[in-house]
């Protein structure tokens, strides 16, 4: 079983009205936005990684989905499995620098006993407030998808914190995501879909076209990408870039520097190009838990 067969029986469950059918990645419960996210060691950051970027990880992920609904944050909950007193206290170190960064109050959590040699599984849940933006499910035909920032740099972050040397510009996209929530707050009023780029690129977005009953066409030459990144299949399938991908009006200004990647229209599906040139579908488009 994958996500989505996972998420379609849990939509056979009954359901508080603020799930929204548990089609987007935060739910509303008084007045308040809310999602939860996981870190997995060994799936979502190595063994190697430094304790205090994994702090920072697991809070900004988080703080992503907020942004990706124009929310303000109001704080979190930690889940924190105890174990290795030394890697213990340089989290701790971590995150106390993270929230203050991010300007992210504690409000709470729980612990658990970590048991010897198993893998660390850490969460946490965010509340945010005023949420301004409209969920994943609002693009209409004829809008145009943007997206903010470059994408693929955590995919090559990633690549060079397994080799153990590269472009430190790169590696810190993947160690210290930057949640886009100034970005989301000032597009919420012009945007009719918008959400985070966690997965992938091009899944995302074929996610946002099927919540909204559309289809989407990618146009890959105008995938925006840092210095260096050459292949732009790889990095649209990547994921963990965590930049806002919105659904707009084609002619209208926006309150932030963004890239036109695509357009919406009638129809359902992901159709990919190359400039003029229409493409095959990779047969990975991006990350999906339970596929191997």
């Amino acid at each position: 079983m994958n996500e989505e067969d996972f998420l379609a029986h849990l939509r056979t469950l009954p359901l508080h009205a603020g799930a929204g059918r548990l089609t987007d990645d935060t739910a509303a419960l008084a007045g308040l936005t809310i999602t939860t996210d996981t870190l997995v060691e060994g799936i979502h950051f190595l063994s190697a990684d430094s304790p205090r970027d994994v702090a920072w990880k697991l809070v900004a992920t988080n703080l992503s989905d907020l942004a990706a609904k124009g929310a303000l944050v109001e704080g979190i909950l930690l889940n924190y499995p105890l174990g290795d007193p030394v890697w213990d206290s340089a989290f701790l170190d971590g995150l106390r620098e993270t929230l203050a960064a991010l300007s992210c109050p504690l409000i709470g959590g729980d612990t658990v006993t970590l048991p010897a040699g198993a893998p660390r599984i850490l969460t946490v849940t965010a509340f945010g407030r005023d949420a301004a933006a409209p969920p994943r499910s609002g693009a209409r035909p004829g809008d145009a998808l943007y997206v903010t920032g470059t994408i693929g740099d955590a995919g090559a972050g990633l690549a060079i914190a397994r080799a153990g040397a590269g472009d430190a510009a790169l590696l810190a996209r993947y160690r210290r995501p930057a949640p886009r929530l100034a970005e989301g707050r000032a597009l919420a009023p012009v945007v009719h879909a918008m959400m985070d780029v966690s997965d992938g690129l091009l899944i995302d977005a074929a996610r946002m076209a099927r919540a909204s009953d559309l289809a989407v066409t990618v146009d890959l030459a105008a995938v925006p990408l840092a210095p260096g990144i050459t292949d732009a299949l790889a990095a649209a399938t990547a994921g963990d870039d965590y930049e806002l991908l919105f659904a707009a009006p084609a002619a209208r200004s926006l309150p932030v520097p963004a890239t036109r990647i695509g357009t919406f229209s009638t129809g359902a599906g992901l159709t990919l190009m190359q400039g003029k040139q229409l493409i095959p579908l990779p047969n990975r488009l991006g990350y999906q838990h339970g596929l191997r």
